[in-house]
């Protein structure tokens, strides 16, 4: 089954909320089809907003891109899919994803622990609940007993997962309805990516065509290529904080540099760790240009299997952050050209 090619406009978290909100309804009267919620950075609950935005909308798809497994118990957060979908029946799309140990046993306190596993058993009891099962369940991270929403959840909510690696992606292709990629899966890596999704589709009697393909791609539309390029080495940076994104960055060939970043993490030298990013490497990871040439690098994904794209305006200058916004809607942007 081909899934219609779809662009989205994700949120990104500014710490200016009321402007997050108003952003989001903006992009429902642009005509962005899809409007997607993250989840992290201190700043931004996805569902919360999610749940602010369905109440001010009537078309757009709410999208999650995403909700860590860890943070919420499986129960709640069937709760809270629940109310959501009250208030915008049909609307809401949920991404999942382990996050990172950094976060979810740093930042949160939370045992981080076989998350290719506990991602799986979160969609397992989730579908479970949202079924109208009363719950009977004992995994090896979660487990529930007793537990029965008030009623059942019809059409069930779409899950999308986050994946990078081969046994995630091969995961996801087996037991969700699509895979949330961010920019850590860069255009040459989508064949790639795409097999492995494949993999494990076909243990599920499926095919990756059956999946929604969903990429958050982040980007500025920008007439100053070198501070983009600056700003984006920065964000390398971040996450080539966690041993994950180390991991993914060596399997695109940049083994040293991913060594050389770790070293500098552990001496806390950012000056050590900015200069072991080459500009060859932010370039295949992040989207900057004018916007012909935005354009043009995110109908590459759409041209190698993406059939829904996030676009994520990034950039500390409001003008740029607003042109990238503006440069994807209908009016400006078709996959087609």
């Amino acid at each position: 089954m081909a899934h219609p090619k779809r662009v989205g406009l994700y949120v990104w978290p500014t710490g200016q909320h009321e402007a997050e909100f108003e952003r989001a309804l903006w992009a429902e009267e642009q005509g962005y089809e899809d409007i997607w919620f993250p989840d992290g950075y201190g700043m931004q609950d996805a569902l919360t907003l999610a749940a602010a935005v369905a109440a001010r909308t009537k078309r757009a798809r709410l999208c999650t891109g995403v909700v860590p497994v860890f943070t919420r118990p499986v129960p709640v957060l069937a709760k809270t899919i629940y109310a959501i979908e009250k208030i915008a029946p049909g609307r809401l799309v949920l991404g999942l994803g382990s996050s990172t140990g950094a976060m979810v046993d740093g930042w949160y306190g939370v045992e981080f622990k076989k998350p290719v596993t506990a991602v799986r058993e979160a969609v397992e009891l989730l579908r479970k609940i949202m079924a109208g099962e009363k719950t009977d369940y004992q995994g090896q991270v979660f487990r529930s007993k007793g537990f029965k929403l008030g009623e059942p959840i019809q059409p069930p909510v779409p899950i999308l997962l986050a994946a990078m690696g081969p046994k995630m992606l091969q995961m996801v292709g087996e037991v969700a309805d699509g895979v949330c990629l961010n920019n850590f899966t860069p255009l040459e890596r989508m064949p790639w990516a795409l097999e492995q999704l494949d993999i494990g589709a076909k243990r599920s009697g499926r095919r990756v065509d059956d999946l929604e393909i969903s990429a958050r791609l982040a980007m500025i539309t920008s007439d100053d290529p070198a501070s983009a390029l600056e700003f984006f080495r920065s964000e390398v940076s971040f996450y080539a904080s966690t041993p994950i994104y180390q991991q993914i960055i060596t399997h695109m060939g940049f083994g040293q540099v991913a060594r050389d970043v770790a070293e500098g993490f552990k001496v806390r030298d950012r000056k050590r760790i900015l200069a072991a990013i080459p500009d060859e490497l932010v370039a295949k990871l992040f989207i900057w240009g004018n916007e012909a040439e935005c354009q043009r690098r995110v109908r590459e994904f759409f041209a190698a299997g993406l059939t829904s794209a996030a676009i994520g305006p990034q950039s500390p200058n409001p003008a740029e952050f607003q042109r990238t916004c503006e440069a994807f809607v209908p009016s400006r942007f078709s996959v087609a050209a």
